[in-house]
């Protein structure tokens, strides 16, 4: 449970003074629903307002506060903007230009009447121009303007100046918290306090300083959340499994294994043989064969009598691997059965009896699996596929669900950067499939204008001749849940204009046996191009899809690319991805792309993610999960990251864990940062 001494910080923002249903729907729009989300949305950057007595051109371009005094207004013709001429003390002119509402620029600017204006200073000809300036007061009220004021991230209806005013009151509501970090990390990096920290980050004094510290806070929290799941894991005592082979042996596979596959069952092996349940990430770039090593892992469980659950993130993946395993194990004594928030009635019913009375070995499903009403005879393990969509919390949920904690296999194609992998898998050992199965043919990648697109149809016309198929991603263009399908539908009917029912369109927002229609087409051929939003991410299998085209690709993240051009690549033609970018490229946006073409090595990719993009989430974009860090950028965490391990290791195994006095403060901290799941996994917890 929370501890009190927070609740002030995790009260609904409307208890803020100023925050009405109004000004809440844009703070909300900006992920702003609690005072302690306020607090931790820090500002980009800082304006310096230059008090000035006398104008200056040489002052232009610089934000100023000057006293002025109005002397004429002049209405523009027709809806032009309406100007106020205002002097200096010195008689020099400064014009006040404003493109609404001339009323209300009036009854501010009365003539003859002193104010103080601050804001942006222009040249516009020969004059020097103030565009709806940011302050207009009355000399005396004028001593309160901020010489420094900080700029926030915004959404339409909101100001920086209004979240600032929020962010006083944000702080003025923060407790005094006892020290949670190691004080010699303190003294070393000489950090201030964590709310001395949060005042000088939102008003920029000493502002580097603080922002490490409070970046450290979050990245030692999530730290210190994985070091308590696996020193739990280790108190705790799981069910050895050992296989005898049969099943093994009787699978038909096409191909032998790679060494790296191999290695990788052989850990697994040795892992699910202990008493302590394992605990491990299969890591490996996009067709590198980790569900094949999965399957193993399942039916070495299975050959030691026990039960195996697959948990995928999405219906369409979770119906990818039941279809797919159904197909590899079929003629085997192993029975295999889904469930996903769809089945209902006898069919679910079914299922539920058949795990509870042992007679299914293994489960496939989305977050349904570990719903309160599923209950396993004996669970075994635990295979999480795409890890990154699951935190803590859902890995502990699943585990709950046996009288001895199960084996926990966790996979991810998101290639992560080796300085990263320790911060959003720190408590787990690594098994990584550096080798590509025989047949995989590297995807020749090209980059075009979106001014091109008339071709790339073309192109995609002649594809379809010679008996291909394809896949169309489109964009989230705004920050919508409904723009990415409102551009696929569009992109759809343009190409059915041209090829009719030959095109199919699937996206997130259609119901389950909607979209299953229309990818079993795919998969049978009967579509030939698939236009999709990223729901196609992942768990898309069809060998002979062999071009993917991404609309807007410079408005994706490079990982997500990258999945997106794994869904090529998987028969043994030829296969081409075309990134089509828009006219206005950024730098950054140029080199992401000029990489995507240069290489299909994912774990290079994901090193060059980090470097490129600075501050965001590193395993994805909005459009592919939510981000795990709001104060700590990807710089700060792989900086940041062993040294919070230390020092949550050092808080476990020296300081007495969360029952000493430095762990009573890194509790809090653990509520403060939502990472309290790993809360009361250690005695006193």
């Amino acid at each position: 449970m929370r501890p009190d001494i927070l609740n002030p910080l995790f009260a609904e923002v409307e208890v803020l003074k100023g925050v009405g249903p109004a000004v809440a729907k844009p703070l909300k729009r900006l992920g702003l629903e609690r005072v302690v989300d306020v607090l931790f949305h820090l500002p980009t950057g800082w304006v310096e307002r230059k008090r000035v007595e006398i104008l200056d051109m040489a002052d232009a371009g610089r934000v100023v506060t000057v006293d002025v005094t109005p002397v004429d207004y002049r209405q523009g013709g027709g809806r032009g903007p309406f100007r106020v001429y205002a002097t200096d003390r010195a008689g020099n002119y400064l014009t006040l230009t404003y493109f609404n509402n001339p009323g209300w620029a009036k009854k501010q600017l009365p003539i003859g009447e002193p104010k103080t204006v601050s804001g942006r200073m222009e040249m516009y000809g020969q004059e020097l121009q103030m565009v709806h300036p940011d302050y207009v007061l009355p000399p005396a009220e004028a001593v309160s303007l901020p010489e420094r004021e900080a700029v926030y991230p915004l959404s339409e209806g909101i100001t920086s100046r209004r979240l600032g005013e929020f962010a006083a009151q944000a702080l003025a509501r923060v407790p005094d918290l006892k020290e949670w970090v190691e004080p010699s990390v303190m003294e070393r990096r000489r950090w201030p306090s964590w709310s001395e920290a949060l005042t000088l980050a939102h008003r920029g004094q000493g502002a580097g300083e603080a922002r490490e510290r409070l970046a450290y806070d979050e990245v030692f929290a999530n730290q210190l959340a994985l070091t308590l799941v696996r020193a739990s894991s280790r108190k705790r005592r799981g069910t050895p499994l050992r296989g005898d082979g049969r099943l093994r042996d009787a699978l038909k596979l096409p191909y032998a294994p790679t060494g790296a596959q191999a290695r990788a069952i052989r850990e697994i092996d040795g892992d699910l043989q202990q008493e302590m349940p394992m605990l491990r990430l299969l890591q490996g770039d996009v067709g590198s064969g980790k569900t094949l090593v999965a399957l193993m892992a399942m039916l070495a469980t299975v050959e030691a009598g026990a039960q195996a659950a697959m948990l995928a993130p999405t219906e369409i993946l979770a119906r990818q691997h039941f279809d797919t395993l159904s197909r590899q194990l079929a003629g085997l004594p192993v029975t295999v059965a889904i469930l996903t928030g769809r089945e209902k009635g006898r069919a679910r019913e079914s299922t539920l009896m058949g795990l509870a009375d042992g007679s299914i070995d293994i489960l496939v499903g989305t977050h349904a699996i570990f719903q309160q009403s599923v209950s396993y005879r004996r669970l075994g393990l635990a295979v999480v596929d795409e890890q990154h969509r699951f935190g803590v919390a859902q890995r502990l949920m699943l585990a709950s669900k046996a009288e001895r904690p199960p084996h926990l296999l966790v996979m991810t194609a998101t290639p992560i950067p080796r300085t990263l992998t320790l911060t959003h898998y720190g408590e787990m050992d690594v098994s990584r499939l550096d080798e590509m199965p025989p047949g995989r043919q590297p995807i020749e990648t090209r980059v075009l204008s979106l001014e091109r697109v008339a071709e790339v149809v073309d192109a995609l016309a002649r594809h379809m001749s010679n008996g291909g198929q394809a896949y169309w991603v489109c964009p989230l263009v705004e920050e919508s849940e409904d723009s990415d399908q409102a551009a696929a539908e569009e992109r759809a009917r343009l190409l059915q204009l041209r090829f009719g029912e030959r095109v199919g369109l699937v996206h997130g927002r259609m119901k389950g046996p909607e979209k299953d229609a229309v990818m079993a087409a795919f998969q049978r051929g009967e579509i030939a191009v698939l236009v999709a939003t990223t729901v196609i991410e992942v768990g898309v299998d069809v060998p002979n899809a062999t071009l993917m085209i991404v609309e807007g690709a410079d408005r994706f993240g490079l990982a997500q690319l990258h999945q997106l051009r794994g869904r090529v690549g998987r028969g043994e033609g030829r296969s081409v991805c075309l990134l089509l970018r828009g006219e206005r490229l950024s730098e950054t946006g140029r080199a992401r792309l000029a990489l995507m073409r240069e290489t299909n090595d994912g774990f290079r990719i994901a090193e060059e993610d980090l470097r490129l993009r600075g501050a965001g989430e590193i395993l994805g974009t909005k459009q592919s999960g939510e981000a795990q860090f709001r104060l700590a950028s990807p710089e700060q965490i792989s900086g940041l990251a062993q040294l919070a391990m230390d020092d949550a290791r050092l808080l476990v195994d020296r300081d007495g864990g969360l029952e000493g006095e430095r762990g009573q403060a890194a509790r809090v901290l653990l509520y403060l940062m939502e990472r309290d799941a790993a809360v009361g996994l250690l005695r006193g917890g």
